[in-house]
């Protein structure tokens, strides 16, 4: 590797580093990933099925990092509620990741996650949990939405805090600020078993220098967002723009994987 061969990597990949950067920034002004957004990206770019799923995950693990050493600062992650989720979600992530699945399922459950996500992120507001502090707590029940979580998230590649919020949030789980930091953390070790079990796969094939440039890209991209509040997108306003790209980007790719003779 050279500085020639990283140059033209950068020229050739302009418009994804250049979406990555502005989606890590956006993303992590609101405390957010963005794993469904690099998904969709690089779905979009037409990127190998079997890169799509590594790159998004490692992308997850830089951008949401910070956010964690954040909450963990504060106090603000519910250790004794949160074990249970991702006691389970952890190795179910893992196995997940580890599981070879065809092209053609990848994008199906893709487009049926990315859609999840864009209904999700418009209702956000109206899902948003009323609780002051919530002492009692359903251990059965937090294993089982870690651990079915966890398997969807390491097979299609996101970090599963677009499913968890939102069930935390219905269930008055906690306050919506611990809820915030436990899907935090909930993305990051998934992400990084999902990493695992994608990397113990003999047929893993990754672009390592266009990983590494959008790594590099939005670990800056994510320092810049979390210490600079954002004053032209409100986090409502930004939900609603990802939510209309990802709605089109999943009922785009549900039609073609689904439906291949409309394409």
């Amino acid at each position: 590797m050279n500085f020639q061969t990283v140059f033209e990597s950068i020229l050739a990949n302009w418009h994804l580093i250049i979406l990555f950067f502005t989606a890590a920034i956006l993303y992590s002004s609101v405390g957010f990933g963005g794993g469904s957004s690099y998904l969709a990206i690089l779905a979009l770019a037409g990127i190998a099925f079997t890169q799509i799923r590594v790159t998004a995950l490692l992308c997850n693990i830089v951008v949401v990092f910070g956010n964690v050493m954040l909450f963990y600062q504060q106090k603000k992650i519910p250790w004794k509620k949160v074990i249970p989720i991702v006691l389970w979600s952890v190795p179910l992530a893992y196995l997940g990741g580890k599981l070879a699945i065809n092209k053609t399922l990848f994008f199906i459950l893709l487009g049926f996650t990315l859609l999840f996500a864009a209904l999700s992120m418009w209702v956000s507001k109206r899902l948003v949990s009323t609780v002051k502090e919530k002492k009692t707590f359903n251990t059965i029940k937090n294993s089982i939405f870690g651990g079915g979580i966890g398997f969807l998230s390491g097979m299609v590649g996101i970090g599963g805090g677009i499913f968890l919020a939102p069930l935390l949030h219905l269930s008055n789980w906690d306050t919506p600020k611990k809820i915030a930091a436990t899907a935090s953390f909930f993305i990051l070790v998934n992400s990084i078993a999902g990493v695992f079990g994608l990397y113990s796969n003999p047929n893993l094939q990754v672009d390592w220098m266009l990983t590494s440039i959008l790594l590099v890209t939005v670990f800056i991209g994510g320092q810049i967002g979390s210490r600079v509040s954002n004053t032209i997108l409100t986090p409502v306003l930004l939900k609603k723009a990802t939510a209309i790209l990802i709605g089109s980007v999943s009922i785009r790719i549900l039609c073609k994987h689904l439906f291949p003779f409309f394409t």
